[in-house]
């Protein structure tokens, strides 16, 4: 029986847990571009441009290296537009930008360096989850409609859908990436599954951190949240394939 000390899992909140019966800790931690960047404050990151250091990962891996298991993924905070990219420790310096995939891409391949020179893999577990996508479109699914996940209540049905939501340039150099670890990276692909889920987001019941206008409030379609996943349902799913792993 493989006894599992730690997970950690890189998610959207900061969570600490021990389950003392199973000798086991499960750790959430933040860190939304891989490498460091100018939003890896939990609380305070939405903000209008990105800065990334697109060759460190020290920052955050000091937090990784203690796992026995490891849960990645990356992929909607690339989608806001362009990345500015800092290639030295200096606040204030010299910024040249790039666009979300070739940001992404770098930042991919700086976490492969590091999971290519620390992870053994009879030690330690290594999974990276592909694209979660969105349902923003009606008119993908249903031709000649208007609107998103919004009172949208069932599956879509159409065999081999693929909707803008997965990215699929960007799926294509995620798995270039980890193509190239081999066995150091399980990839747990969870993306045409949930595709077809347009009914899985949380839609309009859901905390919303900043005030709703009037305007808003009268047209519900227009701040329902198509892109986060509600339990239960789908993310069930991507932790069943998960524990198959395991």
């Amino acid at each position: 029986m493989l006894e599992i000390n730690n997970i950690v899992y890189r998610c959207c909140v900061l969570l600490f847990c021990h389950l003392q019966e199973y000798n086991a800790t499960v750790e959430f931690l933040w860190a939304p571009l891989l490498v460091e960047s100018n939003s890896d404050d939990p609380v305070n990151h939405r903000l209008s441009e990105r800065i990334i250091r697109p060759d460190s990962v020290l920052k955050h891996s000091s937090q990784w290296e203690h796992a026995d298991i490891l849960i990645f993924n990356s992929y909607l905070w690339w989608r806001q537009g362009p990345v500015k990219l800092l290639w030295s420790s200096e606040e204030n310096g010299n910024c040249e930008e790039l666009d979300g995939l070739g940001a992404m891409e770098l930042a991919m391949g700086a976490w492969a360096d590091w999971v290519a020179s620390k992870v053994i893999p009879q030690k330690k577990r290594v999974f990276f989850v592909t694209t979660s996508p969105t349902h923003f479109w009606s008119q993908e699914w249903e031709p000649g409609s208007e609107g998103n996940c919004y009172n949208q209540m069932r599956p879509i049905t159409l065999e081999g859908y693929w909707g803008s939501g997965s990215d699929l340039p960007t799926m294509r150099m995620v798995d270039k990436v980890l193509s190239g670890l081999g066995s150091k990276v399980s990839v747990i692909n969870i993306t045409q599954l949930s595709e077809y889920r347009k009914d899985g987001h949380p839609s309009i019941y859901r905390k919303f951190w900043e005030t709703l206008s009037p305007q808003q409030l009268a047209n519900p379609a227009s701040y329902s949240d198509c892109i986060h996943w509600c339990l239960p349902g789908v993310p069930d799913v991507w932790n069943e394939l998960i524990f198959h792993f395991l």
